[in-house]
Formats: C-alpha cells, structure tokens, sequence
C-alpha cells in the first residue's frame, strides 16, 4: 500500500500495513460528553472521517470505533453545578456531539461505546494487571504501578523520574508516578460494584478496554488530539501492554485549534460552538474550513480564514452548478493523481485541495470556450475529489441541507447561472457596459456576483 501515514510513537512517517489485509482498524478518542461540541472538539472526528473515506478508497474495509466518555470527572462536576443527574447531562451532550457529527458530514462509526457500557471488560483488564503485578488494590482504588513497566515513556518519551499524572495522591497510592485505574466510591456519585470494592472507573482505563473489546489485543490505528498523548495516551499503552496487549501499531494525533494561540477549551472560555457558527456559514463550507489544513497542523480561528476558506468552497460549488446548468448532470469519476499523492503523504489535504482548485480552473476554461467534454469530465473528478474529502458540493447530505432539491431552489440556479453566462459572454466580446448591467440586476435581486480565478461565484446577500 503507498499510504504512508506519521506516527506518533516512532517520529516518523511510516508506510501503512494493516495488521489484517484488506480491514483497517482505528479507535479514536471521543468526546467528553461535557458540554455543547465545538469546532476544536469536531475537529479530530473530521480528520478521521477523511482517514476513513480514504482507507475505503483505497480498498479497505474500515472499522471505525469513536468512544463516548460518559463518566468522568468534568461530566459530573458540570451536571453538580446545573443541578442535573448526572446520565441526563451526559446523555444531552452525547446528542449534541452526534448532532454537530452528522451536520458536517461524518460517516457514522462502526459502533460508538459508552464507557459506563463496559465496566465489565475494565474489572477484566484490571484483574490481568493485578495478576501480572503491574497494579494494586488499596483502600478501593486500584493503581497502574508505572515503576513496574520499563517500556513506560515509550509513546510520549515523558523520563519516568520526571512523570507527573496531574491527579491527586490517594492514601493507598505506593509512588506519585502511579496512576489511577479505579476511584473508590464517594457519597452523590455513581458507582460500580468490583472484586476491590465500588467505584468508578478512571479515564486511562475506559479507553484500553473498549478498544480491544471491539479490535482485539492488537489493532491498526490509535487516534486522538495532542494533548492526549500524555497521560492519556501513554498510560493506555502502558496498561494495555503490561497486560500483554499488542495494542496500537500507529498513533496518529491531530493538533488544535486555537484562538489568540491558546487552545480552544471550555475552561478559558474562547471556545467556537458548532450551532453558533451554523447561523453564520453552511455546514458544508465550515467542513471544508476544518479539513482544509494539515490535521497535524494548528488552525488559528479567526473569521478572515473563515472567510477565505467559504470563499473557496463556493468557487467549487460554482463551476459544479455551471456544468451541471450548460451539460445536464456529472457524476463523479477519478481523483486526479497530484490528488491521490497528497492523500498519501499522510493525508496531505493542502495539496489535495490545491488539486481540487487546479481542476476547478481546468474546467471553467473549457466551460468559457465551449469544450462541455473537457467540462464534465473536471467536473468529474472534482466531485471525486471533494467526496473524498467529504465536501462534495453535489453530494446528497449537502443538496438535502442546503435545500438544493427544491422546486424554488433549481429555478434560482437556472435563472442565475443562464444570467452569468450572458455577463460572461458579454465580458468575453468586451462588452463592459452590458457585464455591468446584469451585474447590477443579480444585486438588486439580492444576489452577490464575486469574480474570481476559478470563475464567477454568487450567493444570496442574507447568506
């Protein structure tokens, strides 16, 4: 397979084998159903969408596992605070994230587990441990002795005499490097009952065994944000592997967003939410801003990029609607090979894009000069390249979003497109007057005209 995909554990760009010829397996860590989703939360399920579509292109059946955290300490410190059961605010959020996810387009996941679904598998995993020495029971906590695990460090490259887990010392707790598997119950909290007593399970321990749950011992592809590499990450390893888990063969970790160079989070209030930016801008435009960058590169949120970024999806979308209004329809076809290099190249979707772009402008000449073969069949690969990307413009979750199946809606697209066609023509003979003339009628209709490189795009002023 020419895939070749950067790994975190090894710092480096490697070529990508499937553990299992033709199935590609990936975990991603899901949300922490705390609060209402945004744009720094969706991000990662995104950039995993892409990973998936293109695993898929490429051949694989994908199995795509996206976990809920339904029971962790910011969920039942938020639900305390607004007075609300605990499983009632997790489960609002959980809607929430399912909402915002299928708004910009992501494939649904093979499954999406709940933690608190899989506490049976957790007393499994953390019997293995304690028989195999590498944790202990003590005052109903149970801890993952770090000590006792040489390869601990690996993934992160954390020094083990510099560790520090962020979580308090519990009284049991034999090293402050150590961290924490179960939580002995407190009073007004959930609680499970375990050989060691009833608790709740720590965060660390909740993802290892819903992964290899639905994967196996040994799986494909781990996935999260980067700040997940340490603890979270590393102390996944670390557990799974002391148990004798092969555990992940890539770990791929997408980076921020930020807002004045601070990650995006709840907690320092700059935080974009999903439902806010959908009153400003279509969910297939907000998509293409999210998947446009490098996944392992930081996007610094401002509305100038947001800007610039609707304006390069709508330059898509026109060129598809002007050969769908000259020719009848285009289905799509093949991706263009600069295109499939870039997705390659771990995912390259700068490039990828700047493809898409190359091919947008291919077509609108040969739409200028009459050349409708020539036409649809950029068109063709356009559509194949943006579905690859989830941002095909004629795709039918955008069409269906964007009312773009209605009567209304296609007769505005004939009567606009017939009308740009008729100033393009005009521009082309040097008729400026006539150009300005159905320039002014479109605006006055309400409708905005921006020329660019691509081709003229247009949109309702309201938009």
């Amino acid at each position: 397979m020419s895939l070749h995909l950067y790994d975190t554990s090894t710092r480096s760009t490697r070529e990508f084998h499937p553990a299992r010829t033709g199935t590609a397996s990936i975990y991603v860590c899901g949300a922490t159903v705390q609060s209402v989703p945004h744009i720094g939360h969706i991000r990662g399920a995104l950039n995993f969408d892409v990973l998936r579509r293109w695993l898929t292109h490429l051949g694989n059946d994908v199995l795509l596992v996206r976990n809920v955290t339904d029971i962790e300490d910011k969920v039942l410190a938020k639900a305390k605070a607004a007075g609300r059961p605990w499983w009632e605010w997790a489960a609002t959020h959980e809607r929430a994230f399912e909402t915002a996810y299928s708004e910009l387009g992501c494939l649904p996941p093979s499954i999406a587990p709940r933690a608190t679904s899989h506490v049976t598998q957790m007393i499994e995993l953390m019997q293995r441990l304690i028989d195999a020495g590498h944790a202990y029971a003590a005052g109903g906590d149970v801890y993952f002795s770090v000590a006792s695990f040489p390869e601990y460090g690996a993934l992160s490259g954390q020094k083990l005499d510099a560790v520090q887990q962020g979580e308090s010392a519990g009284e049991g707790k034999r090293d402050p490097r150590d961290f924490t598997l179960w939580k002995t119950a407190k009073p007004g909290e959930p609680s499970w009952s375990t050989p060691w007593g009833a608790g709740r399970p720590g965060w660390h321990l909740e993802c290892s065994a819903m992964a290899t749950f639905y994967l196996g011992p040994e799986f494909d592809i781990h996935g999260g944000g980067m700040d997940l590499v340490f603890p979270h990450h590393e102390n996944e390893q670390a557990q799974s592997r002391a148990a004798g888990d092969g555990f992940a063969r890539y770990w791929m970790h997408w980076s921020w967003v930020t807002m004045s160079g601070e990650k995006m989070s709840k907690s320092l209030g700059n935080v974009v939410a999903i439902p806010e930016l959908l009153t400003q801008v279509r969910p297939a435009e907000l998509r293409y801003y999210l998947v446009g960058p490098h996944y392992r590169s930081t996007i610094e949120f401002s509305k100038t990029a947001l800007d610039e970024a609707v304006a390069a999806f709508r330059r898509i979308e026109s060129f598809l609607r002007r050969v769908v209004q000259q020719t009848g329809g285009v289905e799509p076809g093949a991706p263009h090979p600069e295109f499939t290099a870039a997705m390659d190249n771990d995912l390259a979707t700068p490039s990828a894009l700047a493809a898409v772009h190359n091919a947008v402008r291919e077509g609108n000449v040969a739409l200028d000069s009459g050349d409708e073969v020539s036409a649809r069949a950029a068109a063709g690969s356009v559509r194949a390249m943006t579905g690859l990307l989830g941002v095909d413009p004629l795709a039918p979750n955008w069409a269906q979003v964007a009312g773009a199946d209605s009567g209304a809606t296609r007769a505005l697209d004939s009567l606009v497109g017939h009308l740009l066609e008729e100033r393009q023509r005009a521009r082309a003979e040097r008729d400026f007057g006539t150009a300005d003339m159905l320039r002014d009628r479109l605006l006055a209709a309400g409708i905005t005209v921006e020329d660019t490189p691509d081709g003229p795009t247009w949109t309702l002023k309201d938009n």
